[in-house]
């Protein structure tokens, strides 16, 4: 019997009004995980209604205060780490090491989010008249909604409700119906961990309809969501329409440039680390590689022996390299792209097939296509797989031309052992991240992360812009003078 969850609403598990359930599923091995409700416009609206009780309680707490929630939080999370990973490898289905990092990136974001506990910190200058004190300061927006995808089940969350929660908000949470039960453990945790309970309430279900309500609901303040761009789009429309604020993380199509100076192993683990990591749904997966021609010949022969040696099956295996893709939906989308690329003029160098690695689950294998022209959809579109398009150019300034040349821009790479080159990449590339002679994956819980163009819309995720996405900020002048002074206009 695989057990039934329901909804979070006021710090408790609730029944959805609806009566309807939908199956968790291993994409390992296509066993059930558990039953989970579909909630309901009603239960949105009760979601809505608990969080707006507990943005009165939460907001009302000195954000020291409630720092200490999440550090508590914090050391619950270090405690379950391996529970937490092992149970999201069933989940999701990457390996094992990589779900640790997953829960680690979890527990850096909520200790750093805490610290922000101490460091609201506003602006002082100087006013333009005699007298009178000028500043700014943070305040919470009030009920916020946040909807995150499964590719990472406790980390993205994480990184949203933690800097929401500092800031002093209440949050309606939506989190992907592939991974489900990652963010219910992760709330648990943090009502253990002394969060009033309604402070944060979980609603599931499918985003054509729970999703839609979440975002249509007249009385959330902001919505945070990580998705798809055309998803992204349609949320950006719908929060005009009631001027709520919304920040988008929305995908990446990121290139790796490999100069002709590079240390070539350098670069080939990297490579094989960003495109095939978390079998390439990421982000930040590193989808393009730009290589110079001067070393394509060598540099593809020693990747393919690489990808040829990486091991696909069970993420919970200490053998596995790479676990399987995450749905039957996404398998045939790759698929789909795989014969775009051929029809499209690309060779098709490695893999290209589903994979039957003795499990029932949704296996591919690394591919790899070269003689990739910049206009092709397999070097344009996000595929979200083990897929990786070559490129070949004969110039930093060509590389850097290939490299913009998308809608995207969130994540990016250059492997050269010339300081120039790397700070001329840093200079032109059009994207929120740059690594030097690292891959495209790997963003540190301190700083920044999002992009530019079709990758987001400006806000930040981490970093102290974390803070920021989840506050509104308010100008304060204090006159002191005891006579009315009029600013532009008083000039003594």
């Amino acid at each position: 019997m695989v057990q039934e969850y329901k909804l979070f609403i006021e710090g408790k598990f609730s029944d959805s009004s609806t009566g309807e359930a939908f199956e968790d599923i291993n994409p390992t091995t296509l066993e059930s995980l558990a039953t989970v409700q579909v909630a309901g416009i009603g239960d949105v609206d009760r979601a809505v209604e608990a969080a707006e009780a507990g943005f009165l309680i939460w907001s009302e707490i000195p954000a020291p205060r409630r720092a200490e929630v999440l550090l508590k939080a914090a050391r619950i999370l270090r405690e379950r780490k391996e529970e937490l990973a092992v149970l999201m490898t069933k989940e999701m289905g990457k390996v094992l090491p990589e779900t640790r990092g997953d829960v680690q990136e979890a527990i850096d974001i909520t200790y750093y989010a805490a610290g922000e506990g101490r460091r609201l910190f506003g602006e002082t200058t100087t006013s333009e008249l005699k007298e009178k004190f000028c500043m700014t300061m943070l305040r919470p927006i009030g009920v916020v909604a946040l909807i995150t995808p499964w590719n990472f089940p406790i980390a993205i969350p994480a990184w949203k409700i933690m800097p929401a929660l500092i800031a002093g908000n209440a949050i309606v949470f939506k989190p992907a119906s592939d991974t489900p039960l990652l963010a219910l453990k992760l709330v648990e945790i943090l009502v253990e961990a002394g969060l009033p309970p309604q402070v944060i309430n979980v609603v599931t279900g499918p985003g054509g309809t729970v999703g839609k309500a979440v975002v249509q609901h007249p009385r959330i303040r902001a919505i945070s969501f990580t998705g798809s761009l055309d998803t992204g789009k349609w949320i950006m429309e719908e929060c005009a329409k009631t001027m709520k604020r919304v920040s988008l993380e929305l995908g990446g199509k990121n290139p790796v440039i490999v100069m002709d100076d590079a240390d070539i192993e350098l670069a080939l683990e990297g490579v094989l680390w960003g495109a095939f990591g978390t079998t390439g749904q990421r982000c930040t997966a590193t989808s393009r590689l730009i290589l110079h021609e001067k070393i394509k010949e060598e540099f593809i022969k020693r990747l393919l022996a690489k990808a040829k040696a990486l091991r696909v099956g069970d993420g919970l295996l200490p053998e596995t390299d790479i676990g399987p893709v995450i749905n039957k939906a996404q398998l045939e989308k790759i698929e789909r792209y795989v014969r775009i690329g051929k029809e499209e003029g690309a060779t098709l160098l490695l893999g290209g097939n589903r994979l039957d690695p003795g499990l029932p689950g949704y296996f591919f294998e690394p591919t790899i296509f070269t003689d990739v022209r910049p206009e092709m959809r397999i070097a344009q579109e996000e595929i979200f797989g083990p897929v990786l398009s070559i490129l070949t150019v004969s110039s930093l300034k060509e590389a850097i031309w290939a490299a913009n040349n998308s809608k995207y821009g969130l994540s990016s790479a250059i492997y050269t052992g010339n300081v120039g080159n790397a700070f001329k990449a840093i200079e032109k590339i059009d994207a929120g991240i740059t690594y030097v002679n690292a891959p495209t994956i790997g963003a540190e819980v301190h700083l920044p992360f999002g992009g530019v163009k079709g990758t987001g819309n400006g806000f930040r995720e981490a970093g102290t812009d974390a803070v920021r996405e989840f506050s509104e900020v308010k100008a304060v002048y204090i006159d002191y003078s005891g006579r009315l002074q009029k600013a532009q206009i008083d000039s003594e």
